[in-house]
């Protein structure tokens, strides 16, 4: 029978007090739709199967309406034999334990008391007097860091920013320097992340780390519909209101934005796709529903501003590519954009220093040599025009191959008349 990886060498909370009296009386009382589990782990603790018993206290405090339960649970059995549980599984059931409490000073007071049982990631450096050590093996570093995460959320919830960002920090830094990390793990500390920049109104880290935790999670099985849809507008938000964010084809994307349709909100993830497009038309006709959002209401500007680059990216994508000549004047521009001509310098000099595209302009004659588009995820109808711009530049090169073999054979029939 496998046997979990101890949860800590030397730091262990047990005691030579068997717990079996505990479990017999947890067993003799519980309701009749829970005994089965509690007998299940009475039986996985006298036959020392330690793997089975963590998988069913797993279980156990993930099932529904065991909750007045879990904080006598891993008082008075788990802290007895957390030696021989796998110091992750052993984390994951003190994250969910510790929503028990009812106010956060004691979840945050519990999760560190688990954590400080941890074994630390960090090698032991030698010195004069000690060999030293290395870092332990896995799983104590993701151990170390979701428990970190977990302590950076209750730091949050009691408002204390500064701590919050200094577990964050830890925690990153732990998972960078690990090679394989376990997607409940990555998804625990963008999870917190995302909403330590939300609580910031830091739109665009906090888009990053609400898209990659979404990245690590099942929605459909770890997520309600309300917090689906919740997450669903709180990301179109973040897209529209973050200064650097001007790819929006991810998140129309993911099926979570799905979530929206039908619903109150539903004309947000329009707004999105009018971004994504460059429609300033739609944009318009959707500009009426900005009232029932003020947070947009009271950024309108900096939305125009933001659809008219957009305009001008999808302008410069869609612009033919028969090689005649890559110039755009400033007036077509200007038309695309719906910006009167002496506007359009000030938006292409905003969009280069937003390293959205590259290229030079010419102020005499009114062009632009665009050069370079910032990559980005694009849907049908764009995909449509590329392939459309795919297939001219095939045909513009194959004309001139025609034309190079037309002119190699007339300067080989000039060679052989001389």
């Amino acid at each position: 029978m496998e046997i979990d990886a101890p949860a800590s060498t030397s730091k262990s909370t047990s005691t030579s007090t068997s717990p079996l009296p505990y479990l017999e009386q947890q067993v003799s009382s519980a309701p009749e739709e829970l005994k089965p589990l509690w007998t299940k782990i009475k039986s996985a603790y006298e036959k020392k199967l330690w793997h089975n018993l963590t998988v069913l206290l797993t279980e156990f405090v993930f099932t529904p309406g065991t909750g007045p339960y879990q904080i006598e649970l891993f008082e008075k059995f788990i802290t007895t034999i957390e030696s021989k549980i796998n110091a992750l599984k052993l984390v994951e059931i003190a994250r969910r334990v510790g929503r028990e409490y009812s106010e956060p000073e004691l979840t945050l007071k519990f999760l560190q008391s688990v954590h400080s049982r941890l074994t630390s990631p960090y090698p032991v450096p030698a010195t004069d007097d000690n060999p030293g050590s290395p870092a332990p093996p896995a799983p104590a570093a993701s151990a170390y860091a979701l428990s970190l995460s977990s302590i950076a959320y209750a730091q949050l919830l009691l408002g204390n920013l500064e701590r919050c960002k200094e577990s964050l920090d830890e925690c990153e830094k732990i998972l960078n320097e690990q090679d394989t990390i376990e997607p409940s793990v990555n998804a625990g500390y963008y999870g917190v992340a995302g909403d330590y920049f939300k609580v910031k109104a830091d739109y665009a880290p906090y888009y990053k780390n609400a898209l990659l935790y979404l990245a690590c999670v099942d929605t459909e099985k770890e997520l309600t519909e309300e917090d689906r849809k919740s997450r669903a507008h709180d990301l179109c938000i973040a897209a529209l209101l973050g200064e650097t964010i001007y790819n929006f084809g991810e998140l129309l994307q993911h099926p979570i934005l799905q979530t929206l349709v039908g619903t109150e909100w539903e004309w947000i993830k329009d707004l999105i796709s009018s971004f994504n497009a460059g429609e300033i038309g739609k944009f318009e006709s959707l500009a009426n529903h900005l009232g029932n959002e003020p947070i947009l209401e009271s950024s309108v500007s900096f939305l125009r501003q933001k659809i008219c680059l957009m305009a001008l990216i999808q302008t410069i994508f869609a612009r033919p590519r028969d090689g005649s000549s890559r110039l755009m004047s400033f007036q077509t521009i200007g038309e695309a954009t719906r910006l009167p001509v002496n506007e359009v310098e000030h938006l292409l000099m905003k969009a280069l220093s937003l390293s959205l595209i590259k290229g030079s302009l010419d102020q005499v004659d009114g062009t632009a040599d665009i050069t370079w588009v910032q990559p980005r995820v694009l849907e049908g109808n764009q995909l449509d025009t590329l392939s459309e711009q795919l297939d001219n530049w095939c045909q513009a090169v194959g004309r001139t191959q025609d034309q190079v073999e037309l002119q190699r054979k007339e300067a080989q029939a000039a060679v052989l008349v001389q």
